[in-house]
């Protein structure tokens, strides 16, 4: 376990980390409307370490702070030097983890990753999961203004795996639920129900939703129908290294 930290320490350091995206898409138009952030971290003996394990101890150890606000500076960074190479303007969204949301200076670090990147603050969205939103909530609620006066918007991940207080979603200014992909298994009926229920859910509290997860064309004909917004899965696309997704943007304009 000390091994594995004292190499998680040194990966940031020796540039190991990279940032793959996956493309959201616009179910109504069928263009790319976003990003999402995801972390990768290629080490050069073991190969490609899955963040489910090495995230667990960065946030034991503290680590995810650092990490993750090199996340965000990457994302913004990259979103930027896409827009300045003519791609069409998008949200590029990052996941926050609870350890990160704790921190009481995240908000002014935020501010300056966009002042520093010039990124407009309406392209970067922040991801929270359903939980975190219940825990310590005069906090959260303190933090997620706090993102908003600055023009960043929020969103709740894994929706509906957790319990979510209706109270609390019409306080917080969320401005995207995202549907867990547990639930676009259309095998169970009951499965078609609740994302029926969420997305019905979002539009009356006048926020968009997006799915996860999205594998097959039945799995997106039904989300159409349901007037989902907007789509992320291997239906459209996995996710893409920087270089790959200049390609794809071609082809997908």
């Amino acid at each position: 376990m000390q091994s594995m930290e004292n190499e998680l320490r040194n990966a940031l350091k020796k540039k190991q980390f990279e940032i793959h995206y996956q493309p959201q898409k616009s179910v109504k138009s069928g263009r790319i409307v976003g990003l999402e952030a995801l972390l990768r971290w290629e080490h050069p003996d073991k190969g490609s370490i899955p963040p489910m394990d090495f995230i667990p101890l960065a946030e034991r150890t503290g680590l995810i702070n650092e990490i993750g606000e090199w996340v965000i500076y990457e994302a913004c960074r990259q979103n930027k030097r896409w827009q300045e190479d003519g791609y069409d303007p998008m949200v590029v969204s990052v996941n926050l983890s609870a350890v990160q949301l704790d921190q009481t200076n995240l908000i002014e670090k935020v501010k300056c990753i966009l002042r520093n990147t010039d990124l407009d603050p309406e392209y970067l969205e922040l991801e929270i999961t359903e939980s975190m939103s219940m825990s310590n909530e005069e906090n959260i609620l303190e933090t997620i203004n706090g993102f908003h006066q600055l023009g960043v918007s929020v969103s709740i991940d894994d929706f509906g795996t957790g319990y979510s207080s209706l109270k609390n979603l019409s306080l917080y200014p969320i401005t995207k639920i995202k549907i867990d992909k547990m639930f676009i298994d259309g095998s169970q009926e009951h499965n078609k129900t609740i994302v029926k229920s969420i997305i019905h859910l979002s539009h009356a509290l006048n926020m968009k939703v997006i799915a996860e997860g999205v594998e097959t064309k039945e799995q997106f004909a039904f989300l159409e129908r349901e007037k989902c917004d907007e789509i992320q899965g291997y239906y459209f696309s996995k996710p893409l290294p920087p270089d790959e997704l200049n390609q794809f943007f071609l082809r997908s304009g």
